[in-house]
C-alpha cells in the first residue's frame, strides 16, 4: 500500500505520533516543552524518524534532512543541561525544536502529496506548484511561529 516498505512504515508509524504532540505543544505551550510527557513522546518519535529515514532514503537532501534534524533535536534537549548557558536556554531550545518540527513537516507534506490518493497521487513532479505552494506555506508558518515565539519569550523573560 502506498508503495512505503515494511522499514518505511517502521519510519512512517514510528514518527507519525511527533505530528499531534508538537501540535498540541505549540497550542498549550507556544512551544516544544522537552521536559514534559508530551516532550519524551516528541523526543523519541523524532529520532525513530531521524534515524529510520537513514535506511530507506533514496534523495541525498533525505540525509541532510535527517542529519539536521537530528543535529537539532540534540541540541534542544541538551542545551537545559549545559552550565552558564543563562536566558539564551529557552531561545536556542525553542528554535531549535521548532526547527524540527518544520524538517518534519517538510518531508511529510511531501511524501503525502506524492502518495495519496494510492495509485492517483495529487503530486507527480517534486516541482509541481501544489507541492511549491505547500513548502512556502510550511515557511511562512515557521517564520510568523518563530517570531511569535521570540517576541512571547521576550516579554516573559523582561518581565
Amino acid at each position: 500500500m502506498f508503495g512505503i516498505s515494511p522499514l518505511g512504515w517502521v519510519h512512517t508509524l514510528g514518527s507519525l505520533p511527533a505530528i499531534p504532540v508538537a501540535a498540541y505543544m505549540f497550542a498549550r505551550f507556544g512551544r516544544i516543552v522537552p521536559r514534559s510527557t508530551a516532550g519524551a513522546i516528541y523526543f523519541f518519535s523524532m529520532l525513530i524518524g531521524s534515524v529510520t529515514i537513514l535506511a530507506i532514503a533514496h534523495a541525498p537532501v533525505s540525509y541532510v534532512i535527517a542529519g539536521v534534524t537530528l543535529l537539532l533535536l540534540l541540541v534542544g534537549y541538551g542545551v537545559a543541561r549545559l552550565p552558564g548557558q543563562g536566558r539564551a536556554r529557552i531561545y536556542v531550545e525553542t528554535i531549535s525544536l521548532t526547527l524540527t518540527a518544520f524538517l518534519l513537516m517538510l518531508p511529510t507534506v511531501t511524501e503525502t502529496l506524492r502518495r495519496v490518493p494510492d495509485g492517483h497521487p495529487l503530486v507527480t513532479d517534486l516541482k509541481s506548484p501544489i507541492l511549491l505552494g505547500a513548502h512556502g506555506a510550511l515557511f511562512v508558518f515557521l517564520v510568523i511561529g518563530l517570531t511569535a515565539q521570540i517576541i512571547y519569550l521576550r516579554r516573559q523573560t523582561s518581565d
